[in-house]
C-alpha cells in the first residue's frame, strides 16, 4: 500500500523550480534596470559624475601628488606594521607568560580600537598630552602600523603554527638553535603560507589611509581621498570622487589578483576577520 510520504511530488522538480525562480530573479533585475534607465535623469548624472573637464583637470597631480603619497603612507605603515608583527606573534608564542600577556592585550586592544582613534590620538592626542609632535609621514606610519600590526600578528602566528612540527624538530635534530630554526627553517614557509592574508592586509592599509586628512595637509601631502574632496569643494562636481576612486582601484585590484594567485599557489591560514577599512 502506497503512504502518503510514498507519492510522488506533484508539479515541477527541485531543479525546475530552481530555474524557474533563477528565471523570475533574473526577470525582475532586468525590469528594475530598464526603469531605472527610462526613469533617471542621464543628463544630470553625466554632469555630476562624468564630467570630461573636470577629470581632465585632476590629471597629473591626482597621480604625481595624491596617488604616489597614497602609496607612501601605505608603504611605511605596511612595513611598519609587518615588523611589529613578527614580534608580536613571536611574543604570543613564547613560554614567558609576561610576553604573552602584553602580545595579547595589544592584539586585542588595537583590534578593537577604530583606526579612527589612532590617528587622532598621534596627531592631536600625543602633542597635547607629550609635547611630542611627528610630521605627516611618521604620523601615517605610526598609525596605520600600530593597528596593521595587530592583525599581522595574528595572520603571522597562525602561519607559523601551520608549519608541521617534523620541520621544526628535524632542525632541531641537526643541531640548529632554536632563533636559527625560527629565523630559516619555520619563517620562509610560514611567509608561503601567509602570503594572500598580507595582501588583503596591505589592501586595507590603502583605504585605511584616507584617514590621514583628518590631521590637516598641505597640498603636496594630500593623498586621494584628501585630494578628491579638495577639488569636490572646488568644483561642485563628485567626478573628482570618481577620479580618485579609480586610482583606489589602479592599486587594490592587482593587489587581489596577486593574493588570489598567491592564494592558490601556496594555499593560506584563516585568520579572524580584518578591520573595517578607512570607516572604522
Amino acid at each position: 500500500m502506497t503512504t502518503e510520504t510514498e507519492r510522488p511530488t506533484a508539479g515541477l522538480g527541485r531543479r525546475q523550480r530552481a530555474r524557474l525562480n533563477r528565471g523570475i530573479q533574473y526577470g525582475v533585475l532586468i525590469v528594475v534596470i530598464l526603469v531605472a534607465a527610462v526613469v533617471a535623469d542621464w543628463g544630470s548624472i553625466a554632469r555630476a559624475f562624468f564630467n570630461v573637464d573636470v577629470a581632465v583637470a585632476q590629471f597629473p597631480e591626482v597621480i604625481t601628488t595624491a596617488l604616489v603619497n597614497t602609496i607612501i603612507y601605505t608603504a611605511l605603515g605596511f612595513g611598519f606594521g609587518l615588523g611589529l608583527g613578527i614580534l608580536l606573534a613571536l611574543m604570543k608564542m613564547s613560554p614567558v607568560a609576561p610576553y604573552r600577556w602584553i602580545a595579547t592585550g595589544y592584539i586585542e586592544l588595537f583590534r578593537g580600537l577604530p583606526a579612527l582613534l589612532v590617528f587622532i590620538a598621534l596627531g592631536f592626542g600625543v602633542p597635547i598630552a607629550f609635547q611630542l609632535r611627528f610630521d605627516i609621514y611618521s604620523t601615517a606610519m605610526l598609525a596605520l602600523g600600530l593597528v596593521g600590526a595587530a592583525y599581522m600578528a595574528e595572520t603571522i602566528r597562525a602561519g607559523v603554527q601551520a608549519v608541521p612540527r617534523g620541520q621544526v624538530e628535524a632542525a632541531r635534530s641537526l643541531g640548529m638553535s632554536p632563533l636559527r630554526t625560527m629565523v630559516t627553517v619555520v619563517m620562509p614557509q610560514a611567509f608561503r603560507i601567509i602570503l594572500p592574508p598580507l595582501t588583503n592586509e596591505l589592501i586595507l592599509l590603502t583605504k585605511d589611509s584616507s584617514l590621514i586628512y583628518l590631521l590637516g595637509l598641505a597640498g603636496s601631502q594630500y593623498e586621494l581621498a584628501k585630494f578628491g574632496r579638495a577639488a569636490l569643494n572646488e568644483y561642485a562636481s563628485l567626478t573628482p570622487l570618481l577620479v580618485a576612486g579609480l586610482c583606489y582601484l589602479i592599486i587594490t585590484i592587482p593587489l587581489s589578483r596577486v593574493s588570489d594567485l598567491l592564494e592558490r599557489k601556496y594555499g593560506g591560514v584563516r585568520t579572524k576577520a580584518g578591520h573595517g577599512g578607512a570607516g572604522a
